[in-house]
């Protein structure tokens, strides 16, 4: 890839993982919203919704791949997406603990030049600890679950309530680097 690549979020996270690839990158944040899309497979959402990201961003752009990413958070096909305040990560927290979810990261590059488009959906199965409620309100307190899907940060204090995953790490993350490698 020849034209440089832009990031179109603001998430540290995607930052740091994209960095650890050591291909030289800007970032663009897009504010496209993220409303859920009637009739689509959670999977299928993560897909455009990453697509809308990466789309408002290379329209503004005359050359360069633009990359957008989203990540959804399902338990039972329902999409558990970021909390409203903490009364919500609590309750969020709580149904997920002691069960498996599924997490999907969907991907696209947009070439702002050409508006040639590539997609990808990373899935991963996480499995929750039966953790009581005042472990889960602890982790709360630290106010880490207020801006994640689902309520908690594999990568960070919220891993303590992790007893395992299945599928790509950075996929849970928010940007599986073997999807952006390929």
């Amino acid at each position: 890839m020849t034209d440089p690549l832009i990031l179109a979020s603001g998430s540290p996270r995607r930052r740091e993982l994209l960095a650890a690839l050591d291909i030289p990158f800007a970032v663009i944040v897009s504010n496209e919203p993220e409303p859920l899309l009637e009739g689509m497979t959670p999977r299928e959402q993560t897909v455009q919704l990453a697509l809308r990201k990466a789309r408002a961003v290379a329209m503004a752009q005359a050359a360069g791949w633009v990359l957008g990413a989203d990540t959804i958070v399902v338990l039972e096909d329902e999409i558990l997406g970021k909390p409203a305040d903490p009364a919500d990560a609590m309750v969020m927290l709580q149904r997920l603990r002691g069960r498996d979810h599924e997490v999907y990261t969907g991907l696209a590059l947009v070439n702002a030049a050409t508006g040639d488009e590539r997609t990808l959906s990373v899935p991963a199965t996480v499995t929750m600890r039966d953790a009581s409620d005042d472990e889960i309100a602890a982790y709360v307190a630290t106010d880490e679950p207020l801006d994640k899907a689902g309520a908690y940060g594999i990568q960070g204090l919220g891993g303590a309530l992790v007893a395992g995953y299945e599928g790509c790490f950075n996929t849970i993350v928010g940007l599986p680097l073997c999807g952006v490698a390929a």
